[in-house]
């Protein structure tokens, strides 16, 4: 209140604001300066490339059932029904874009996210479980309301976990109850590529 008070006590004289209104503006600004510094943190600490935002990703490049599956995601109601979302498409297409940009829409509403790839992650679980430190770790990863992992292809998993079995019950348990986003597009960086290249020779 101390920093903005005098901004807010000049607006009042300018405006004729009635004093109830000016008092209950203060611990107003204050608030949203508070939950604009808690956003800050969260995003900080959620790992999100923050470059990967929604205003940056091409909407109109995608079919129509995505970007309606996408339209939907981003209200985050899906967290209360414990869905798990994953994203096929070629490579370059925007999965990491768009799922991180999803991520940095449910920080805003107030969640805790983070982001991590499949490899860093196995390699913090392994040495976790070898030094009988899994529950914490587990512990702690729970206290997000999301995690994004960037995945390798289903096909390579089993270079990961070792063993055929492993990796058919870590599949399986990720396609239960799950929304499937299917970018059947071509890469965008490609076409930005080419794009770039058209100009240049212009």
């Amino acid at each position: 209140m101390v920093n903005v008070h005098q901004e807010l006590t000049a607006a009042a004289v300018r405006e004729g604001m009635a004093y109830d209104r000016y008092l209950l503006g203060l611990p107003e600004r204050e608030s949203d300066v508070r939950w604009n510094h808690r956003v800050d943190r969260m995003m900080k600490e959620s790992r999100l490339p923050l470059e990967k935002t929604m205003d940056r990703f091409e909407m109109k490049r995608l079919p129509p059932k995505a970007a309606h599956q996408v339209n939907a995601l981003l209200d985050g109601s899906f967290l209360e029904r414990r869905e798990n979302i994953m994203a096929f498409g070629n490579p370059g297409s925007g999965k990491t874009h768009l799922v991180c940009a999803i991520g940095q829409a449910l920080i805003r509403q107030g969640h805790k996210v983070y982001f991590t790839t499949c490899g860093l992650l196995v390699q913090e679980l392994l040495p976790a479980k070898r030094d009988l430190q899994l529950p914490r770790m587990l512990k702690r990863l729970s206290k997000y309301d999301a995690l994004i992992i960037s995945n390798l292809p289903f096909s390579k998993w089993e270079a990961i976990f070792k063993d055929p079995m492993v990796t058919a019950a870590a599949i399986d348990r990720l396609v239960h109850h799950c929304v499937i986003l299917e970018l059947n597009i071509g890469s965008y960086r490609m076409s930005a590529a080419k794009k770039k290249a058209a100009e240049a020779v212009v």
